[in-house]
């Protein structure tokens, strides 16, 4: 008997209230299916929602179900960034998953469509398909268009500071605010929404190529459209996503993370979703996968080409095709087929032509934005874990946006409790060479753990400053974020993490190729490590645990529950 049968025989008021909101006496006895979404007017990922959750439910209606409409609107990291908005981002991946978990708890339903487009939205319905484990698939809701001269938000922090330097008038800034995004969808760069629409179909729970569509595409609209009919026939076959995310699976996910150079959120992200399942991805799993793939994808930020084009060049399935013989082939999908299996279809069906002509109406070649693993376009992923006594439990960096003389350096530390601080000394050419601004108190503990992304574009969009410094936070940083950026530094401060004790003058040695992080001197003098632990001991003795910034509403939850930064800073 269906779930939702088995409940009308305990819930006598089930059917009345059910009739009363314009149910059939027949649809009560269909199977009954949740289509849950972020659609809402909050930002362009999600105003456009309503489309594929409307073309989803008359898919069902069509095909025997009896669909329901529920909605889990989510929040636009771009418009809470420069301000204390910021600051309810990672908590509200935490909430719109609770949500998601009281809708189906309360009233129990077969299966589940759930769409989403973009940064916690996505990762939020993940969790929430681990947590409640009955048959979903996953539909994202693709990505938006480049505007003039392929101009994409991302590039308007840099823009930002530019214009706050005097380097760019203030109509060319206005022009460049105007244009950067023509349509809805993710925003068009290798950010976190564009990664964790991809890691839902490497995760195995979004149908094989779907991943990323451009958000105005027929093709998109088209897959709502048929969607239905294979959520019926995975309630038949009772596939469930704990059958689908095994271990095996999360590595398949990280290995197209490294293929793609996705956000180093996903390290949040994948080890929130994988906890669900009692399983365990540590630090540790990213940084020796990373070291194995090859970063293949000519996708800003680390590379050329706006988000779009990772459709036009096969999307998911393509870059599977490159690092094939890495993956474990074996895995079932929400197919109901192996991986190997949808590879395979999807060469025969036409799949590939069809992403093709778009990339031929743009004059451009596959390798051009997909290179090939025999010529990548950096030998190992874009993402490492650094350890030292600056961060005992791990800090991840993007290495493969810095620039190679700072891959291994001696910086002069320059902390600063807040991110506003550390902000205006860079704006204002307080920040020199050779020096390393430490941001702390910004972890999911102290402040709900927000992006760092204003001050990473100003210091990526100075020429004194790109190559020569390194920014270190508790916090963490943008999708978007290009240079010498160091986050999730763990312990975090509020806790008493190491990152709490620097000082002004303190020496910090950075070396990512043999992945550690370390206070090597105080005042400008090096010293050897017994002394350095003398003194952080010293100083750790002296620190006063700061009063709680929030202790109440929603981010008086989550920074009382939310675990460390390495562990993926979910509520536990």
């Amino acid at each position: 008997m269906l779930r939702s049968q088995k409940i009308r025989d305990k819930a006598p008021e089930m059917d009345p209230l059910k009739i009363g909101m314009g149910w059939s006496i027949n649809d009560l006895s269909l199977p009954q299916i949740i289509i849950e979404s972020t659609y809402g007017h909050s930002h362009p990922g999600s105003a456009h929602l309503d489309i594929l959750v409307d073309e989803a439910y008359k898919s069902i209606v069509t095909n025997g179900g009896r669909p329901a409409k529920f909605f889990a609107t989510d929040i636009c990291d771009g418009q809470s960034q420069g301000h204390d908005g910021m600051n309810y981002s990672l908590a509200s991946r935490e909430y719109i998953a609770n949500m998601i978990e009281i809708h189906m708890g309360a009233t129990p339903y077969d299966a589940g469509i759930f769409i989403a487009s973009c940064d916690k939205g996505m990762p939020a319905h993940l969790k929430a398909i681990a947590r409640v484990d009955i048959p979903s698939i996953i539909l994202t809701g693709g990505i938006m268009t480049a505007g003039p001269n392929m101009l994409t938000l991302e590039q308007i922090g840099a823009y930002s500071a530019k214009f706050a330097r005097e380097e760019i008038s203030k109509e060319e800034f206005t022009y460049f605010k105007h244009n950067a995004c023509p349509s809805c969808g993710a925003c068009s760069f290798m950010g976190t929404a564009a990664t964790m629409q991809i890691m839902a179909e490497a995760l195995g729970l979004a149908l094989p190529g779907t991943a990323l569509m451009p958000a105005t595409s027929e093709e998109l609209v088209l897959v709502a459209r048929n969607i239905g009919k294979h959520l019926l026939k995975l309630i038949e076959m009772n596939l469930r996503p704990s059958q689908i995310l095994t271990p095996k699976v999360f590595e398949n996910a990280i290995m197209i993370h490294a293929a793609i150079a996705g956000s180093s959120n996903s390290l949040l992200h994948i080890p929130a979703i994988a906890y669900e399942l009692d399983i365990e991805i540590t630090p540790e799993d990213f940084d020796q996968i990373h070291r194995k793939i090859p970063y293949i994808l000519n996708i800003r930020p680390s590379g050329f080409y706006p988000g779009e084009y990772f459709w036009y060049a096969g999307g998911v399935p393509a870059v599977m095709e490159e690092i094939k013989d890495y993956l474990h082939l074996d895995v079932l999908t929400v197919t109901g087929k192996t991986l190997e299996e949808n590879l395979e279809d999807l060469k025969n069906n036409g799949y590939y032509e069809g992403c093709y002509k778009y990339l031929e109406q743009k004059g451009i070649k596959k390798e051009d934005v997909l290179k090939t693993i025999q010529n990548p376009i950096n030998a190992q992923g874009a993402i490492a874990i650094l350890k030292g006594n600056l961060a005992p439990e791990g800090a991840v960096v993007k290495h493969s946006a810095i620039d190679p003389n700072m891959q291994q350096a001696k910086l002069i530390a320059r902390p600063f409790d807040s991110e506003e601080e550390a902000l205006k000394a860079i704006l204002n050419k307080n920040i020199k060479p050779k020096e390393a601004v430490i941001i702390r108190y910004e972890g999911p503990k102290g402040s709900g753990m927000p992006e760092m992304f204003y001050t990473t574009e100003a210091i990526a969009s100075d020429i004194e400053l790109a190559s020569n410094i390194a920014l270190i936070t508790d916090g963490r940083f943008s999708g978007a974020t290009r240079g010498p950026a160091i986050g999730h530094v763990s312990p975090e401060a509020s806790e008493g993490g190491p990152i709490a004790l620097v000082e002004d003058g303190d020496i910090i040695q950075l070396d990512i190729p043999n992945r550690k992080i370390n206070i090597i001197g105080v005042n400008g003098k090096e010293m050897t490590k017994v002394e350095i632990e003398q003194i952080l001991n010293k100083r750790r003795e002296a620190w006063v645990k700061p009063k709680p910034r929030y202790t109440k509403g929603a981010l008086g939850i989550y920074t009382k529950l939310a675990t460390s930064p390495m562990k993926g800073g979910y509520m536990e």
